[in-house]
């Protein structure tokens, strides 16, 4: 049908329109959630934007889990960058119980959540590659999250859900291999990343599926409360570790790119150059351990870090704490805190009740994709239906962070 043709209304009689269900099963949503569009031949008229098909109550959970049996709930909102789920939970809880990190744990997280974060990217900008027919590009890169994945193992035996690190640092110290792993990947991974760009950034066809497509302004991305690469796109150079440094972030040298016209293409260039500076900022964190302490991985508070299991099997006062801590027989100080990290997505926060109980009195998540993803229906209207899935996959909405 010709786009000129007028339009009808649902209820009118001689209406064209189509109702199409785009989802909540449909592989190219790349997740479980629900877009009924109106279309007129195959142009996006209207659409309602439907989540909740996983939701799986972690907020009501968590008040009733004592701090450590939280973290494996944090790993299943973004699983594609769960140490920074991890990481951020832990920090909210540090908040709270005011413990000072040694500066050999701050770096030790900075590089696991900048692996994270170029993991997360990966999966994003190959996926924008994938769905405007580049099949290459998205099979030559992915093989990169594979070796993410392998340092996840060699630090914490986890791989995509990771539950790695503990309140107070981490469960282990890193060994040679997870340091070999990290410096091999640094050599490889740019090479890799810089071949993807050569294929993609000035390629006419994905130039022309994105350049120009789904564009935002910075006004209506803060009337939307967007955050993290979305934001940036459109020119607001809003980063979480700038404006509210944590893990040492403010001791290190980086960027904080942004685009332009908020595009499609501005938010790929801007996850490809986040990659850059996450490569940067691993290179800095591994040169500042050189000057630190190596035995040190964790804080000193016995009453909230699980001890050593060689200890807690030869030692009557570490298996008291080792029970005290799982069965949440320590209670925390009565306060309200609020703490954010940068995420893959954006804006990660954890708004913390505690009434001096063993569990939070409340928790919520601040989840970037469930706040992105409200401006995607009325952004999709007159956009073609073709645009409209990459511009899905451009905003790189994680179905775990959807519903809590």
């Amino acid at each position: 049908m010709s786009h000129n043709q007028p339009i009808y209304t649902d209820n009118d009689p001689q209406s064209e329109l189509v109702t199409l269900n785009l989802g909540p099963t449909h592989p190219a949503t790349h997740g479980v959630f629900q877009n009924v569009l109106q279309l007129d031949g195959e142009r996006i008229v209207s659409g309602v934007s439907t989540i909740g098909y996983i939701h799986r109550a972690f907020e009501k959970i968590a008040e009733h889990r004592p701090f450590y049996q939280i973290t494996p709930l944090t790993d299943r909102l973004n699983y594609c960058s769960s140490p920074i789920n991890n990481m951020g939970w832990h920090m909210t809880v540090e908040k709270l119980l005011n413990i000072q990190m040694p500066k050999r744990v701050d770096y030790l997280r900075v590089i696991i959540m900048e692996l994270a974060r170029i993991s997360d990217h990966i999966i994003c900008n190959t996926i924008i590659g994938q769905d405007t027919g580049a099949t290459t590009t998205f099979l030559y890169l992915f093989q990169f999250r594979e070796h993410i994945y392998e340092i996840y193992e060699e630090i914490c035996g986890a791989r995509l859900t990771t539950n790695v690190g503990r309140i107070g640092g981490f469960e282990r110290n890193f060994n040679d291999i997870a340091f070999a792993k990290i410096n091999k990947f640094l050599k490889e991974f740019p090479v890799a990343l810089r071949e993807f760009e050569n294929l993609l950034n000035r390629n006419r066809i994905f130039i022309d599926r994105t350049a120009g497509v789904a564009c935002v302004t910075p006004e209506q991305a803060l009337d939307y409360s967007w955050t993290g690469p979305l934001l940036r796109a459109t020119g607001v150079d809003y980063d979480v570790r700038v404006s509210e440094p944590y893990s040492s972030y403010d001791e290190f040298d980086f960027e904080v790119p942004v685009g332009t016209r908020g595009d499609i293409y501005d938010r790929f260039l801007v996850r490809n150059e986040e990659m850059w500076q996450s490569v940067r900022l691993i290179e800095q964190a591994l040169e500042k351990l050189k000057k630190e302490p190596a035995g040190i991985f964790h804080a000193d508070v016995p009453e909230f870090y699980l001890p050593a299991k060689e200890e807690v099997y030869n030692n009557m006062e570490a298996l008291i704490y080792h029970f005290k801590i799982v069965m949440g027989e320590i209670d925390a100080p009565k306060a309200e805190v609020y703490h954010a990290v940068e995420g893959g997505n954006g804006e990660l926060g954890f708004y913390l009740i505690n009434d001096g109980g063993r569990t939070p009195y409340r928790l919520h998540f601040r989840r970037p994709s469930f706040i992105n993803y409200q401006m995607f229906a009325p952004m999709s209207k007159g956009m073609l239906l073709s645009d409209a899935i990459i511009n899905m996959s451009s905003m790189n909405i994680i179905a775990g962070e959807l519903d809590a």
